[in-house]
């Protein structure tokens, strides 16, 4: 993405347009990643929180019709709902796409006998290994596991991740693999968030959507938007977003636009 030179608290000006067209679709759903979007990166993943602002701006678009908001996230549903905050009315959707909560009274992941045995199987292997490198943490999920580095050194931080990644290879090469910053994630199930944005957008019919993230697995869900849709990434590092933002407090400004403006088109103003 080439630099802007116009800003408007903290928002480009090119992503100030799109956000106004944006806004008049029909049908509008704005997909969100958690950590690092709407919650600032921490060392432990319990305790991060929304920016208050972000959550009152979630709130006032799903208060809109027409208009539909959904996390997606690496975390476990269970994780999410703890951390998040969000309203009633929010989509949820955890573990890169593998689990969902869509509102309709089923929500979680279902796994298969083979799959539950790798799960066992995952769980014994990835328990060697946090055993071996103790500050490292392992954080369960439905599908699979994570281990965190964020806080290590970047030496054992690497050290912990190839003895991961060479340990769980040799034992389950089957397992899909996921690099994000500082974590490891291995999960039974072949889930990204490509396939989140996937079943989002008919579950919802949405005719265009939003989608903002600030991770490498966040990709999936960038390539995944069609013409007319809308990407942000949130933060440094290379992306095919075509928008992007410093951090949260400028995610949290960008909400809040956009829930003015759309609010402004429904009410023919």
């Amino acid at each position: 993405m080439t630099a802007q030179a116009h800003v408007f608290d903290g928002i480009p000006g090119p992503l100030l347009e799109a956000l106004r067209s944006l806004a008049k679709t029909a049908q509008l759903t704005v997909a969100l990643d958690f950590d690092g979007v709407l919650a600032p990166l921490v060392d432990r993943p319990n305790d991060a929180r929304s920016d208050p602002k972000s959550l009152q701006a979630i709130s006032d678009l799903v208060l809109l019709s027409g208009t539909t908001v959904a996390l997606v996230s690496g975390r476990s549903l269970e994780s999410l709902r703890a951390v998040s905050g969000s309203p009633d009315g929010v989509l949820l959707i955890g573990s890169h796409g593998a689990e969902y909560d869509l509102g309709d009274g089923r929500a979680g992941v279902a796994l298969t006998a083979e799959e539950k045995r790798a799960l066992t199987e995952l769980e014994r292997a990835i328990t060697g290994v946090a055993s071996r490198h103790p500050e490292a943490r392992v954080e369960g999920k439905p599908a699979g596991f994570a281990l965190h580095t964020r806080g290590l050194t970047p030496d054992a931080a690497q050290a912990a991740q190839r003895d991961a990644s060479r340990t769980i290879g040799a034992t389950l090469p089957g397992v899909t693999h996921r690099a994000g910053k500082d974590v490891l994630e291995f999960s039974v199930v072949a889930a990204t968030k490509a396939d989140a944005m996937h079943r989002l957008r008919l579950h919802t019919t949405a005719t265009a959507m939003l989608y903002a993230g600030d991770d490498v697995t966040d990709e999936d869900a960038f390539a995944a938007l069609e013409p007319g849709d809308l990407s942000v990434k949130v933060g440094a590092g290379a992306t095919v977003a075509l928008h992007r933002l410093h951090g949260t407090a400028e995610v949290a400004q960008m909400l809040r636009v956009l829930a003015s403006d759309r609010r402004n088109h429904l009410l023919g103003a």
